[in-house]
């Protein structure tokens, strides 16, 4: 008996990470961005991106980027995402969410409290390598997916 209620646990288990997989497993897909401004180089290498303003000078020991830098549009299950960052002396220096999800009231309350978290841990990690937000799952994929292209456009 004892055994049945083991066996019975594990495959109970199985089937709830089995569920939760396929529900949590939908990959988040970009949109390019719709604004096309291109941005200028001191040094002549071409323009920094589109969606994006800023400028690429060269320094003493290597390349400083500026300028802000617009993320592709990440749709995901509850709607946009979008982010620009602003870069000054090759750091971020800012992160403003331009799109969150907007699918229903519940998916905006979700995204206003996750947005503040997510800039301050892209400022501190100055890349997308951040950590998601807990019960915020496709906000966070959909702004870390943007928050890299933004930060590809920069070339940081």
């Amino acid at each position: 008996m004892r055994a049945r209620a083991v066996v019975g646990g594990i495959v109970s288990s199985i089937a709830v990470l089995v569920i939760g997989w396929q529900l949590g497993g939908e990959p988040a897909v970009t949109a390019p961005s719709q604004s096309t401004t291109s941005g200028s180089s001191a040094s002549g290498s071409g323009s920094s991106g589109s969606g994006s303003s800023g400028s690429t000078a060269s320094g003493t020991g290597g390349v400083s980027v500026s300028g802000t830098f617009t993320g592709d549009a990440t749709q995901t299950r509850y709607g946009p995402v979008q982010v620009r960052i602003t870069v000054a002396g090759g750091k971020i220096t800012d992160v403003t969410a331009l799109q969150l999800t907007d699918h229903d009231g519940r998916s905006v309350q979700i995204s206003q409290q996750a947005a503040p978290i997510l800039r301050q841990e892209a400022l501190a990690a100055q890349s997308a390598s951040i950590q998601a937000v807990s019960g915020a799952t496709f906000t966070s994929e959909g702004y870390t997916t943007s928050l890299q292209s933004a930060i590809d456009k920069a070339g940081l």
